[in-house]
């Protein structure tokens, strides 16, 4: 072998040993050790990676609920407070329960109830239509039907009506994970407390305009007249910008309000079908009906006698 040839291969071969082990003393130096109930953590959360706690996915969230001292900002909607309670399990640390919520179409402008004023020939894409122009009815608040919630939604829980061409949420799939409430260019979708038996009030309206413009562009559209605010005993309706909003916190479902809208803009959604008031009130089992005499017309009759 020439010596050329043998030095050579002596000289790479003491530069790659020189430089694994300069690549290890800094691999030793500068090692992070990961905590292992990071692995547990990500573990017990849903893997849907769908940013409704907040961060980019869920081994993101973990790390968050690593680093922090408690629980009692960090939720995951898709989990909810099963799972919570599990990461705080894992890491000996305090998870506040959390009221579920449940995401509502505030929008009621369907075809029957909104007259279209021209017609949309563009990319099917509520973002897309809503920067371009208000839309293609008069009401420029309401939905533009073009089902960006359905697309970002991961969970299967809103579909487009094809009758009404409005969003519909279903209940029992729906896991309050945010992405359709950011998705929405109109903020029509708003995520709700979730009541027994799904149970729901709230102003399926956000039409700020004055009450007759919007009701010459929507039917259905809140007037901001503020009768429903005037008859809710527990002070759950404000008016602001002509538009009445039920607050879900205070709202104890009476449904008071409801009757009392001149639009129908308030929904009340899996509630018992109200009773018909009775014509007329019907009088007490055994109570004695009081007859009056009738007077006579015969003016013929002699008085009797004494």
């Amino acid at each position: 072998m020439s010596p050329i040839v043998l030095y050579t291969i002596i000289s790479l071969s003491a530069t790659g040993i020189a430089a694994a082990i300069i690549l290890f003393v800094i691999a030793q130096r500068f090692k992070v050790i990961e905590d292992p109930r990071l692995d547990l953590v990500e573990d017990a959360l849903p893997g849907a990676n769908c940013g409704g706690c907040g961060f980019a996915g869920c081994r993101n969230f973990a790390e968050a609920c690593l680093r922090s001292d408690n629980l009692v900002k960090l939720f995951c909607p898709p989990g909810g407070n099963d799972t919570m309670a599990e990461v705080a399990a894992i890491l000996d640390k305090e998870a506040v329960e959390k009221d579920p919520l449940v995401a509502v179409i505030r929008c009621s402008g369907s075809f029957a109830h909104r007259e279209k004023v021209n017609n949309y020939d563009g990319a099917a894409s509520c973002a897309i239509a809503s920067s371009l122009y208000s839309g293609d009815t008069g009401c420029q608040y309401g939905c533009l039907g073009h089902g960006d919630c359905v697309r970002v939604c991961e969970f299967d829980a809103i579909h487009m009506n094809p009758e009404t061409g409005l969003p519909v949420v279903t209940d029992d799939k729906c896991t309050a994970c945010n992405a359709c409430v950011v998705a929405c260019p109109k903020d029509i979708i708003e995520l709700r407390k979730k009541n027994k038996r799904d149970r729901k009030i709230f102003v399926s309206c956000i039409n700020q305009d004055k009450g007759g413009i919007a009701k010459k562009s929507c039917s259905v559209a809140c007037i901001g007249c503020g009768k429903c605010e005037k008859v809710c005993p527990h002070d759950a309706i404000t008016i602001e910008n002509f538009l009445a909003y039920i607050d879900p916190v205070k709202c104890k479902l009476c449904r008071k309000c409801v009757p009392e809208c001149p639009t129908d803009a308030i929904l009340e959604i899996n509630f018992p079908p109200r009773k018909e008031k009775e014509a007329e009130i019907k009088p007490d089992k055994g109570a004695e009906t009081a007859v009056e005499p009738i007077a006579s017309d015969n003016t013929d009759a002699e008085p009797k006698s004494e």
